[in-house]
């Protein structure tokens, strides 16, 4: 695999950058970043928390936002954050927000047009972690995290997952998208109107029937705008008290669907993740 870099940027003695690669997975040129904390400089391998953003989100917001490199310098891990789906003039779009370009919600497509490049979950399961771990000094240990529709991707992705993941946590999730207007209108484009096909990606779904528990971490603002009628956490909360899932989610007043939430919080989660990573 070949990868062009295209930024550096030193940060809490570590590195930031960023990277572009032409993906076989999506048939289109992809762009991610990667943060590698210090302790690689002196010839250790540290394992990598892999972020995944929400809609109309690209690479860039978490690693600009969020203030996570701090934290991940201090416990020696690794942060990936991928695009939020395929881009290129070729690839179909829809001038909507929530859909196409920017709105990939971390599923395999199976309808026309979009299953030539919309193939988000192999590309963030499979393609990016082996070019991560061939390319640089990192572990095969992993976690993963996300926001909004990246919290649904990192719930989803961890529990159909589980020997993949250390750990899960999310802010703000999409957490039961079959009944979310988010969700709805995703899976009808990407995935058909066959609502059984659905639930292999609906994070309250897959806590319910889980037989293998990954650690969870969730925090929700009592703020958001978008909490009852897309987020639903009430979902998730009931799917886990089913069968004692492991989820820890905790609703913080005041706080909104923003970054300024995710930095609030941030140090928290990579600390639960760091935990995990080091069993």
């Amino acid at each position: 695999m070949t990868i062009e870099n295209i930024s550096a940027n030193k940060s809490f003695g570590g590195w930031h950058k960023q990277y572009s690669h032409q993906s076989k997975t999506l048939n289109c040129n992809m762009q991610f970043a990667i943060y590698l904390p210090p302790q690689v400089s002196n010839g250790e391998k540290v394992p990598v928390l892999y972020w995944l953003s929400g809609l109309t989100c690209t690479d860039e917001n978490f690693m600009q936002k969020a203030g996570a490199q701090r934290i991940a310098s201090m416990l020696g891990v690794a942060i990936v954050a991928p695009d939020t789906s395929p881009r290129g003039e070729d690839v179909t779009n829809d001038e909507a927000y929530d859909l196409g370009q920017g709105a990939g919600f971390y599923v395999n497509a199976t309808q026309a047009p979009w299953n030539r490049h919309y193939q988000m979950y192999d590309y963030v399961v499979n393609e990016l972690p082996e070019l991560v771990e061939s390319l640089f000094p990192v572990t095969s240990k992993r976690s993963i995290s996300g926001h909004s529709m990246g919290g649904h991707g990192a719930l989803t992705i961890g529990m159909l997952n589980p020997e993949r993941y250390c750990s899960i946590s999310a802010f703000s999730p999409i957490c039961n998208p079959i009944n979310s207007p988010w969700g709805e209108k995703a899976f009808t484009t990407y995935l058909g109107k066959d609502k059984t096909t659905w639930q292999n990606h609906d994070a309250s779904e897959l806590m319910r029937r889980a037989t293998n528990f990954v650690p969870t971490k969730v925090d929700q603002g009592g703020a958001d705008n978008f909490l009852v009628e897309q987020l639903k956490p009430e979902a998730l909360e009931a799917a886990a008290k089913v069968n004692d899932y492991p989820l820890e989610l905790t609703l913080h007043e005041g706080y909104d669907h923003s970054y300024y939430f995710i930095s609030s919080f941030i140090e928290q989660h990579i600390r639960f993740h760091a935990v995990h990573l080091t069993k």
